[in-house]
């Protein structure tokens, strides 16, 4: 009695259910790294950076102020830096790194920043001496130049709050929590399940029919032997691409110059995370190709035997 029949089936079945699963398991544990990619390329990193910017440009506009001295004579230079901070707030606010939380705080920056220029502009044009010391305390307040207990309210400590829960978002971006290693240790175990049962019916093929090779079930493990180490290796890289970026921009840059040097820097790491993401439609059709071809390859011979009686 032939039960050949019934075990290409059988295996078919198998090579089906185990490509399915493969496929389903390497599509959500991909787009769970690189769906965070192009936002932290595009939006947080950015975001990031931009708020140094406004920081440090407001660090300078004060220095321009205290280097002017008791006359508050003061030069473009000044006005030049606050025009650069709200540039980089209004970028900031563009970027939408943290969602409302984050618009309303920026809002709250601007405004401060109008009343930090305005007690500037009123140091800058008062004789007397009691009112020009206290408009410039009262400018330091604000910008939080003059530090006391329990005040939390001025603009650099608002930028530093900002900066942290922007960092807070990047970090989640670029992290690699316990879902995703269960779900490409899931992809490992699969991914070994479908290519040993690949060629596994291959041998029963080749001992059944005496034919050396099969090339549809062939070309099948072939594309599954190559494709899930590939986007694997892929996955691997981005995800030190993100690590690093993150790292890169921890630490505010306390040197304006190089803020545009960090920003390169995250700029050529991520550059391709948007092709990154991409591929994640080609597992889908990828996974599709080796069923197919498993089907192309295994249906033909078990309708051979379809409509025969057992001998």
């Amino acid at each position: 009695m032939s039960t050949t029949g019934r075990e290409l089936t059988l295996r078919l079945r198998l090579l089906l259910a185990l490509g399915a699963a493969t496929t389903l398991v390497l599509f959500l544990a991909y787009r769970g790294v690189h769906d965070d990619t192009v936002p932290l390329a595009s939006s947080s990193a950015p975001g990031i950076l931009a708020v140094d910017t406004a920081e440090n440009a407001l660090r300078t506009a004060h220095e321009v102020v205290r280097d002017s001295g008791p006359g508050g004579d003061m030069s473009g230079e000044f006005h030049t830096q606050i025009s650069v901070a709200q540039q980089s707030l209004a970028l900031a606010a563009a970027e939408n790194v943290i969602g409302v939380e984050g618009r309303h705080d920026l809002q709250t920056v601007t405004g401060l920043i109008a009343v930090y220029s305005s007690w500037v502009e009123r140091w800058g044009q008062e004789d007397q001496e009691a009112l020009h010391g206290a408009y410039l305390y009262y400018a330091e307040q604000v910008l939080g130049f003059q530090e006391e207990d329990g005040t939390d309210g001025d603009v650099l400590s608002r930028l530093d709050a900002l900066r942290d829960k922007q960092l807070d978002e990047a970090e989640r971006q670029a992290a690699f929590p316990w879902q995703l290693w269960l779900g490409w240790s899931t992809v490992v175990v699969l991914y070994l399940a479908l290519f040993t049962a690949l060629l596994e019916t291959q041998r029963f093929l080749r001992r059944r029919f005496r034919r050396p090779v099969q090339v549809r079930l062939l070309a099948a493990t072939v594309v599954c032997a190559l494709g899930v180490p590939v986007l694997a290796w892929i996955t691997r890289r981005a995800q030190s691409a993100m690590t690093g970026s993150v790292d890169g921009i921890r630490v505010p840059e306390a040197d304006p110059d190089g803020i545009p040097l960090d920003a390169d820097r995250v700029q050529e790491a991520l550059a391709d995370a948007g092709f990154w993401a991409s591929l994640s439609d080609w597992v889908l059709l990828g996974g599709a190709v080796v069923m197919a071809l498993t089907v192309w390859g295994l249906w033909p011979r078990i309708a051979e035997y379809r409509f025969r009686g057992p001998r």
